[in-house]
């Protein structure tokens, strides 16, 4: 599989992503599998699975509001109902949402409208009507994430309301050559924030500071939204606290980053580990250590595998300072990337070694290790990104990793 790196832009002297067959490609993999399940239409309140339908956006501040919905009938276009003015954007620059089917409506934004407001009802009442038109009504409707007040609404309409998530999810799992190319973008851009902030930690430097760093530079690259930047070092380092602080990097200090961004919607978590000036051997033990269990499952990385295989290379909880796998997860660890951070599959000892799933073409997700040194405080965390091909893997996460990286070496 041949895996592109382009520019940002879009040429009439190249091929590069072909949004019209991302688009295209992705709502006929969803129909396809809708139209083999019990559902008669599946609602979605869940912004990446609305993008997923409908390829639209209207930006990062409406992830988390539960305010828009997106209608997909079996054998049928999606409907949208959007955020006031973005439905007649739509309507303008949006030619495969026609016939009137981007329209303004809201849902209960995360309870904010009073229960005597009624837009749960309002809600139901707009899909009933949707299924009526279609002869539906007496199916089930699959819902990905939605309040409970719209699910009871829904109820009363006279609707089953069943688990969607799952279909979307099942959906979303194998990724088309234009999302694969889109994730390697998103994967090269933070190639560059790492060569930058590589260059610039020194004693002195401050955690926050290293997050501006990083956001700028995948800002000006073009990235749509930096989700997060973990930045943790010094004694923070172990047990890794998942949050920066404004903590002054000091000589030796070891210090890693999680770099979590979108482009095009398709997100990156990518994580490096560095020390400042010099490094203890207990340090690049550490390192060493969480390389290893890496490369190891990387090597396991193909189709057919299954991810109990690929899990069971990485040490047992016990082994690196938790009391069980639960304490642990998410430290030895592996997740599917695409519209969200977390898609199918989950590769972790607490799930895997009991449900195993296997690994197929075209699935793309990161692998990451963690590793305390044996001083009590220091820690290691690489990670890498993958796309399965039909041979194997490739890595499309680019900046060195093999050793640890010594920044403004003493």
């Amino acid at each position: 599989m041949a895996i592109h790196s382009y520019g940002t832009m879009a040429v009439d002297w190249e091929d590069r992503v072909d949004f019209e067959r991302l688009r295209t490609e992705r709502l006929t993999r969803l129909l396809g599998l809708l139209g083999e399940s019990e559902l008669g239409a599946i609602l979605c309140f869940d912004m990446a699975n609305i993008r997923y339908v409908s390829a639209t956006h209207i930006g990062t501040w409406a992830s988390d509001k539960l305010g828009r919905f997106c209608l997909l009938p079996q054998a049928s276009d999606p409907v949208m109902w959007d955020f006031g003015s973005a439905a007649r954007h739509h309507q303008l620059y949006n030619p495969w949402l026609g016939g009137g089917r981007s329209r303004s409506g809201i849902s209960t934004m995360r309870g904010t409208f009073n229960p005597d407001m009624d837009r749960p009802g309002i809600v139901a009442r707009k899909i009933k009507v949707e299924l009526e038109e279609r002869g539906l009504l007496g199916e089930p409707l699959g819902v990905d994430v939605a309040e409970p007040a719209v699910i009871f609404a829904l109820q009363t309409e006279g609707i089953e309301v069943v688990d969607g998530q799952q279909l979307m999810q099942e959906a979303r799992k194998l990724k088309t050559i234009d999302e694969i190319s889109l994730l390697n973008m998103a994967a090269a851009m933070v190639d560059v924030a790492y060569h930058d902030l590589y260059q610039a930690l020194r004693p002195g430097i401050r955690e926050n500071e290293c997050v501006g760093l990083v956001s700028k530079v995948l800002y000006d690259l073009g990235s749509e939204h930096v989700e997060g930047v973990n930045a943790i070092s010094g004694e923070r380092c172990s047990p890794h606290p998942h949050v920066f602080s404004d903590r002054m990097l000091r000589p030796g200090d070891p210090a890693y980053f999680d770099i979590l961004h979108s482009y095009m919607g398709y997100r990156t978590c990518y994580y490096r580990t560095f020390n400042v000036g010099r490094a203890t051997p207990v340090q690049h033990d550490a390192y060493k250590k969480a390389r290893e269990w890496l490369d190891k499952a990387i090597a396991l990385i193909k189709p057919g595998v299954s991810t109990d295989k690929v899990c069971s290379v990485w040490p047992k909880a016990e082994e690196f300072g938790f009391p069980d796998e639960m304490s642990a997860f998410g430290l030895q660890f592996g997740h599917g990337l695409g519209l969200a951070l977390h898609e199918r599959p989950i590769i972790s000892r607490v799930i895997s070694l009991t449900h195993p799933t296997e690994i197929k073409e075209g699935m793309v997700f990161a692998l990451e290790t963690y590793c305390p040194a044996t001083d009590g405080y220091s820690a290691a965390r690489i990670e890498e990104e993958v796309v399965v091909t039909d041979k194997g893997c490739r890595v499309i996460t680019l900046f060195p990793a093999e050793d640890l990286p010594i920044a403004n070496r003493y």
